[in-house]
C-alpha cells in the first residue's frame, strides 16, 4: 500500500533534529483527508526546509543567498518528480542525493547517535549530484526509479531577490498536479481589429478527460510573454487579484486597465480573488500588465485595446482545487491602425454641409490660395452643440462648444493652413453648415443673430384664440418669418429637442403653418426687439411657434422653438 505522504515532513524534521535511526521504519498508511487538510494549511510548511510529498510550496530567495530544501525517499526503485518554477528572476538549482547511513537501514532499535555526529554525517558528505539547471524556465527532474535517501534541493538567485515555487512527488503519475497541455499548446490569434483581438487555444485534456476542475486565466501586457503564472503574478504584485469572469455568452469588454488605454481614469470596477468569490476595490497601479480568469472558454475576445499597439497574450490552465497552473505557448499581436479620417476641403467663401456622428469627429481643411491677414469662420450647428477646434499649422487657435450660429475671426498668416476638428456630442448626431473665407467685407452667407435666440411669450396677453410673443433682432436688416404648429398636450422637451433642426428653413414647412414674414432691424441694440400676435388659434390648444431669420443669400437660421397654450376659458 502507498506510504503516507502527510507524515513524511514530520519524519524529516526528526532526521534533521537527530533521530537518524528511525528513518527505516515503515510509515502508517496515509489519511487522505488529513493530508489534504495539511497541504492547504500554509502555516505547517511556512518557512520550513521540508518539501511535503505531493504538494506545491512557495518560497523566497534573497540575492546571492542559497536556500536548501529536503525530502526523503524511503524505498529503493521509487519514481521521483521535482519541478521548480522561477517567478521574478532566473534561478540556479541543484538536486543531490544524500544516502542514508548503513547503520540506519535495519529496524530502528537501540540508542540514536549524538546530535552533533548526525549533523556531521549529513553535512560533510556532499552527496551525488542528480540534476542542475540555470534559467527562468519551468524545469523538472523526472526519474522512473530512484534509490532511497535524503534528497537536497539547493536554489540560488544571482540577479535579485526572487519568488519561486517547488513541487516534489514520489507518485507523479497518479498525482498529476499540473493541468496537462494539449498536443498543440499554442495560443492562436483568430481575428484582429483596431481595438479587439480574438484568441483561441485547444482545451486541456485534464478537464474533460480526467474530470478535474480546470479554468483558464489570461495575462495581457505590452512588454513580453510570461513562462508561468507566478511570473506574471510577481510582476503585478501580491495584492492584485483576478478580474471577474464575464457573464455567459458575453466576451470580456469592460477592462479596468488604469493607465493602459482601456477605461477613462477615475473609474473603478470590482475584482475578485483567484477563486472568483468576493469583490474588492481596485487599487490604481502604473503597471501595464493585467490578468483575468474566463472560466472554461477556449475562445475569447479582448476588447477596448489601443489601435496600432503591440500586446502579448498568455493563457494558463489552472487547477481550481490546487491552484497549480500550466502555461500555454503565448502569442503577441499588434492591433490595426486607426482608420484614417477623410478630411473635407473647404473652398474660400462657399458653404459646406457636414455630418458628425454621435461622439464622432470630422476634420475640415482650409488652405487659402492667396496671402491673407484674417480668416472668418462661420459654424452653424443645426442640431446638438458641437465642439470646434481650429489649428493653424499645428498651433491651437480656439476650442469652443458651438450651439446655433457662431462667427470666429482668426488671425491670418502667409501660406498658413487651417485644420478644423468638429466633435459630436454624446446626445446625438450633428449636422452643420461651415464656411471659411479670407475676403474682407464680403457679404455674410448667414444672417446675423442676437446672443439670445429665445422667443418670449406674454402670459397676460394670452387669450383663447391668440398669443403674443417677442424676440430680439440685430442692427442688420433681416427678414423674419413666423410659423405655428398644433401639437399634443403631452408634447415634451425631449420631442422638441429632436425636432429642433436649426438648419431646416421655412421652405420645409407647410404653407398652412405660416403666420407672416416681416423685415426688422434697429440701429440701437437696446431697442432691437419686436413683438407679434399670432391669432386664429383654438381655445385650450398647444402650439409650437418658430421664428426664422433669413439672410440675403437665402440661408436661414431658426430661433429656439417656443411651446405655448391658449386659454381654455375666456
Amino acid at each position: 500500500m502507498r506510504q503516507c505522504k502527510g507524515w513524511r515532513s514530520g519524519l524529516l524534521l526528526l532526521v534533521l533534529l537527530g533521530v537518524w535511526g528511525t528513518l527505516a521504519q515503515k510509515l502508517p498508511t496515509r489519511d487522505e483527508g488529513l493530508f489534504q487538510m495539511q497541504i492547504r494549511d500554509k502555516s505547517i510548511f511556512h518557512d520550513s526546509s521540508v518539501i511535503p510529498d505531493g504538494a506545491e510550496i512557495s518560497g523566497y530567495l534573497f540575492r546571492d543567498t542559497p536556500k536548501r530544501y529536503y525530502f526523503v525517499v524511503e524505498e529503493d526503485n521509487t519514481p521521483l518528480s521535482v519541478t521548480v518554477t522561477p517567478c521574478d528572476a532566473p534561478l540556479e538549482w541543484t538536486l543531490t542525493l544524500q544516502e542514508l547511513p548503513e547503520e540506519a537501514s535495519g529496524e530502528a532499535s537501540g540508542e540514536p547517535e549524538p546530535l552533533e555526529q548526525q549533523k556531521q554525517q549529513v553535512t560533510v558528505d556532499e552527496g551525488t549530484e542528480l540534476f542542475t539547471y540555470k534559467g527562468n524556465d519551468v524545469e523538472s527532474y523526472v526519474a522512473a526509479s530512484t534509490p532511497s535517501g535524503l534528497y537536497q534541493l539547493e536554489l540560488l538567485s544571482t540577479e535579485k531577490d526572487s519568488n519561486f515555487k517547488v513541487y516534489a512527488s514520489t507518485t507523479p503519475e497518479s498525482d498529476q498536479p499540473y493541468p496537462e497541455l494539449p498536443y498543440d499548446p499554442r495560443v492562436d490569434v483568430t481575428s484582429l481589429g483596431r481595438t479587439t483581438v480574438t484568441l483561441a487555444w485547444k482545451p486541456t485534456p485534464t478537464g474533460f478527460l480526467m474530470g478535474q476542475p480546470v479554468q483558464y486565466c489570461m495575462v495581457i501586457n505590452k512588454e513580453h510573454n510570461f513562462k508561468s503564472m507566478c511570473a506574471a503574478e510577481a510582476k503585478i504584485g501580491a495584492d492584485d487579484a483576478f478580474m471577474l469572469a464575464p457573464k455567459p455568452g458575453r466576451d470580456f469588454s469592460p477592462f479596468d486597465f488604469a493607465h493602459f488605454g482601456f477605461v477613462p481614469p477615475g473609474k473603478e470596477r470590482g475584482l475578485t480573488s483567484n477563486k472568483i468569490s468576493r469583490a474588492y476595490p481596485v487599487k490604481p497601479k502604473m503597471s501595464d500588465i493585467h490578468k483575468l480568469c474566463i472560466g472554461n472558454k477556449n475562445i475569447f475576445t479582448v476588447s477596448d485595446l489601443k489601435p496600432d499597439t503591440q500586446y502579448y497574450f498568455d493563457v494558463f490552465a489552472v487547477n481550481s482545487a490546487t491552484n497549480t497552473s500550466t502555461a500555454y505557448v503565448g502569442t503577441f499581436a499588434r492591433t490595426k491602425e486607426e482608420a484614417q479620417q477623410k478630411t473635407v476641403e473647404l473652398k474660400d467663401g462657399k458653404v459646406s454641409d457636414v455630418f458628425v456622428k454621435r461622439k464622432g469627429s470630422k476634420f475640415l481643411r482650409f488652405a487659402p490660395v492667396s496671402s491673407h491677414q484674417r480668416v472668418t469662420l462661420f459654424v452653424h450647428a443645426c442640431l446638438d452643440a458641437v465642439q470646434v477646434q481650429v489649428r493653424r499649422d499645428g498651433k491651437l487657435l480656439l476650442s469652443q462648444n458651438v450651439e446655433g450660429v457662431r462667427q470666429f475671426q482668426l488671425r491670418g498668416k502667409p501660406k498658413a493652413k487651417y485644420l478644423i476638428r468638429l466633435r459630436g456630442s454624446r446626445k446625438g448626431a450633428s449636422t452643420l453648415k461651415v464656411l471659411a473665407t479670407t475676403r474682407a467685407g464680403s457679404k455674410q452667407p448667414f444672417p446675423s443673430l442676437p446672443e439670445d435666440t429665445r422667443i418670449k411669450a406674454f402670459d397676460k396677453l394670452r387669450t383663447c384664440s391668440s398669443v403674443t410673443v417677442a424676440w430680439l433682432g440685430t442692427q442688420e436688416r433681416n427678414k423674419y418669418c413666423v410659423y405655428r404648429k398644433e401639437v399634443a398636450d403631452d408634447y415634451g422637451e425631449e420631442q422638441r429637442r429632436r425636432e429642433q433642426n436649426r438648419c431646416a428653413g421655412p421652405e420645409m414647412r407647410r404653407k398652412s403653418e405660416k403666420v407672416l414674414c416681416k423685415y426688422f432691424y434697429s440701429p440701437n441694440l437696446q431697442k432691437a426687439v419686436t413683438t407679434e400676435t399670432v391669432a386664429g388659434l383654438e381655445p385650450g390648444k398647444s402650439y409650437l411657434l418658430d421664428v426664422y431669420v433669413v439672410a440675403h443669400s437665402g440661408h436661414s437660421v431658426k430661433y429656439q422653438s417656443k411651446l405655448v397654450k391658449t386659454r381654455k376659458y375666456c
